[in-house]
C-alpha cells in the first residue's frame, strides 16, 4: 500500500500548506514532476479543503469514496482507500458488506476488484473470516412491510411484463435480503448506493435511494457534502447531472 502512508499523512496534518510540505516527499513529488498544478489542487483543494470539512465525517468520507471507486471500476489506489477507511472507523466486516452490496448496485466484475483490493488490506491487518459477516447472519434487520409493499406493487406494475425475473431478484435478493443485512447500518448501505449511482451517472435512480438514505438517517447538509466530496472522484459532470435531482428530493421534502 505504497500511497497510503501519504493519504493519511496529509489528513492528519493542519493547513494546506503543511499537507502538501508532508505529501511531497513520495507520491506527490512524482505528481509534481508531471503537473505541478495537479499536485497543488491534490494536496491544498482535495486533502487540504475537503477532506477536512466536518459537513461529513472523514469515516463517512471514505467509506463513500471507496463505494465510489468500486463503482466505477478505478482500481488504482483503491486498496490504499480502503487501508484509509478503516483507519477513519470503517470496519473491515462494513468494507465486506460494501464490496457485496456493490456487486448488485455496479456488477459481479466491479465488486471482484474491491475484493482483489480488500484483500490485500486484510492480509496485512490480519482480518480472518471470524471478522467478517456471515453468509447467513443469526438475524436481520427489520422489515419496513409497508414501504416494501409499495415498492413491490410499482416495480410489478411497471415492469412485471418487462421482465419479470428482475422483478423478483429484486423482491428476493435485494430488498427482502440484501437491504436486510445487519453488516451495515442502513444510512451507510444508503449512502453506498447513493455514491454509487451518481459517481456512475445512475440519475434515474438517485430520487429513490436518497430518499431512503435521508428516511435512514443522512441529513441533508450530509448529502450536499458529499456532492462536493464525490465531484473529485467522479468529475464534475456527473455531479451537475446529479443535482437537479438531489434538488428534487430536499424539495419535496422541505414541501
Amino acid at each position: 500500500m505504497r500511497k497510503i502512508a501519504i493519504l493519511a499523512g496529509a489528513l492528519a496534518m493542519t493547513g494546506p500548506t503543511a499537507k502538501a510540505q508532508e505529501a511531497l516527499p513520495v507520491e506527490m513529488e512524482r505528481l509534481g514532476a508531471v503537473s505541478p498544478a495537479l499536485q497543488a489542487y491534490t494536496a491544498d483543494d482535495l486533502f487540504g479543503s475537503v477532506w477536512q470539512d466536518s459537513a461529513l465525517s472523514q469515516r463517512d468520507r471514505a467509506l463513500l469514496t471507496v463505494a465510489a471507486l468500486i463503482a466505477r471500476s478505478e482500481d488504482e489506489g483503491l486498496a490504499e482507500y480502503i487501508d484509509l477507511a478503516i483507519d477513519r472507523g470503517v470496519t473491515p466486516a462494513e468494507i465486506s458488506e460494501t464490496i457485496t452490496h456493490l456487486a448488485f448496485y455496479a456488477g459481479w466484475q466491479n465488486a471482484m476488484k474491491g475484493v482483489d483490493a480488500a484483500a490485500e488490506v486484510f492480509e496485512a491487518r490480519n482480518v480472518t473470516a471470524a471478522d467478517l459477516p456471515a453468509v447467513e447472519p443469526q438475524s436481520m434487520l427489520p422489515l419496513d412491510q409497508e414501504s416494501e409493499d409499495q415498492r413491490q406493487s410499482f416495480v410489478q406494475e411497471r415492469f412485471g411484463n418487462v421482465s419479470q425475473g428482475v422483478v423478483d431478484n429484486t423482491e428476493k435478493l435485494l430488498f427482502l435480503d440484501l437491504w436486510l443485512r445487519p453488516a451495515l447500518a442502513p444510512r451507510d448501505r444508503s449512502l453506498v448506493t447513493v455514491s454509487a449511482l451518481i459517481a456512475t451517472g445512475k440519475v434515474e435512480q438517485v430520487t429513490f435511494h436518497l430518499n431512503r438514505a435521508m428516511d435512514n438517517g443522512l441529513t441533508k447538509d450530509e448529502a450536499s457534502a458529499a456532492l462536493a466530496h464525490l465531484a473529485f472522484y467522479a468529475g464534475w459532470p456527473n455531479i451537475f447531472s446529479a443535482m437537479p435531482v438531489v434538488k428534487e428530493v430536499f424539495d419535496s421534502r422541505e414541501g
